[in-house]
């Protein structure tokens, strides 16, 4: 009997060690290097408080491998030489992955050092090269390729709307508008011949008027049936501003670097606009999970998103901590080859694929949102049939 007893006392402290142990594993760190100031802020905002939401719920169901989230944070102050300096910093803190922000030129600096310092790194930046090709291969983005996005815009547009000349309007600030328009008039053409598209003009972000842009376009012989503008705030709106005040009231088309509403007070009314993004956040999206998260994000923030780009942020981490729950360990060399296993994995975003060559998405669908009378709502869901990532 004492045999026994001493047996179950050995047992009950050998369970009661493994408890204790299990609930002192050490955090885990999560660098967040983004722009909180500066003139990126906006854009980089909901995808951070994407993260943090989904920081919050993964904690709240026991962590990552037994061990609580705990975020490292550093603002670059929308200066890209600046995510250099931050990767360094959240590092040096023991961060295990890194989000950067969502445009090549402004994450690319932090993930190559992330990649140097064999850090599995995050973008929502929508050129390939933020990947195995152009970082390396502990470099992924939840996002779409904008090859991709300039080709879906162009389906839709085509062989959906019927619209069947196009003018393309490039803000040739950076380098997703360059690629996005890029793609549109490559599969614009393909579509219709080289004669649809009826021209093209550039302008810049900061430009306070494109009134020479606005006067090629009104001396057209032909009018497009559709303007592709490729921009984002503040320069976006203040070119669609001028298009209409012209009596340019031909659709236009953009891309997710003008997703969401907070600037649409400043184009009182929009009409004819339709924007790319990841989900619709009014309340009407067909995806029930992309609802039920912007459901939960309201209930967190008090206030709805302001953008789609929260998807991406949620997702990233959610990418992050099925990889390192299937790998069983944070080390980046087990955690990238989980990643690239992901075959249409199931993530708040929608279905992601990854493979050891290509780090972003290129056929997951999208979301087409319209702006009529100055009220935002659920168009449809779309992809490409055919995407050029060269």
């Amino acid at each position: 009997m004492k045999s026994i007893a001493r047996v179950a006392a050995a047992l009950a402290a050998s369970i009661s060690l493994g408890a204790v142990q299990a609930q002192s594993a050490e955090p885990v760190k999560i660098g967040i290097v983004m722009s909180y100031s500066g003139w990126f802020q906006p854009i980089d905002a909901s995808t951070i408080n994407g993260a943090m939401l989904a920081i919050k719920e993964i904690n709240a169901k026991g962590g990552v491998l037994g061990s609580q989230i705990e975020v490292a944070k550093f603002d670059n102050k929308s200066e890209p030489p600046l995510g250099a300096d931050g990767a360094l910093d959240v590092i040096g803190k023991g961060a295990k992955a890194i989000l950067f922000p969502s445009d090549f030129d402004f994450g690319a600096p932090g993930a190559f050092v992330a990649q140097q310092n064999n850090v599995i790194s995050f973008s929502g930046a929508s050129d390939p090269k933020f990947g195995a090709t152009g970082i390396g291969p502990y470099a992924y983005s939840i996002s779409t390729a904008s090859q991709a996005q300039g080709a879906m815009l162009a389906e839709w547009a085509y062989e959906t709307k019927g619209w069947k000349t196009a003018y393309i309007l490039l803000d040739n600030t950076i380098a997703y508008t360059k690629s996005l328009c890029g793609s549109f008039g490559k599969r614009w053409k393909e579509l219709g011949g080289d004669a649809s598209l009826v021209g093209d003009d550039t302008f810049l972000n900061s430009d306070p008027s494109i009134a020479a842009q606005v006067s090629r376009i009104n001396g057209l012989a032909t009018k497009p049936d559709v303007i592709m503008l490729c921009s984002y705030a503040p320069g976006g709106p203040s070119a669609i501003r001028q298009l209409r005040a012209a009596g340019l009231d031909q659709p236009v088309m953009t891309g997710e670097s003008m997703d969401g509403d907070y600037w649409a007070g400043t184009v009182p009314g929009l009409s004819n606009f339709y924007a790319l993004n990841f989900g619709s956040f009014y309340s009407d999206d067909t995806d029930a999970e992309m609802a039920d998260f912007f459901k939960r994000y309201e209930v967190e923030y008090g206030q709805r998103s302001d953008a789609s780009y929260s998807l991406r942020g949620y997702s990233m981490i959610q990418a992050w901590a099925k990889a390192a729950e299937k790998a069983g360990s944070f080390d980046a060399d087990k955690v990238g080859p989980v990643l690239d296993s992901f075959k249409d994995e199931a993530l708040v975003v929608g279905p992601t694929t990854f493979t050891p060559e290509l780090h972003i998405q290129t056929t997951r669908p999208m979301t087409i949102v319209q702006s009529q009378d100055g009220k935002f709502s659920f168009v449809t869901k779309i992809s490409a049939k055919t995407v050029h990532l060269d």
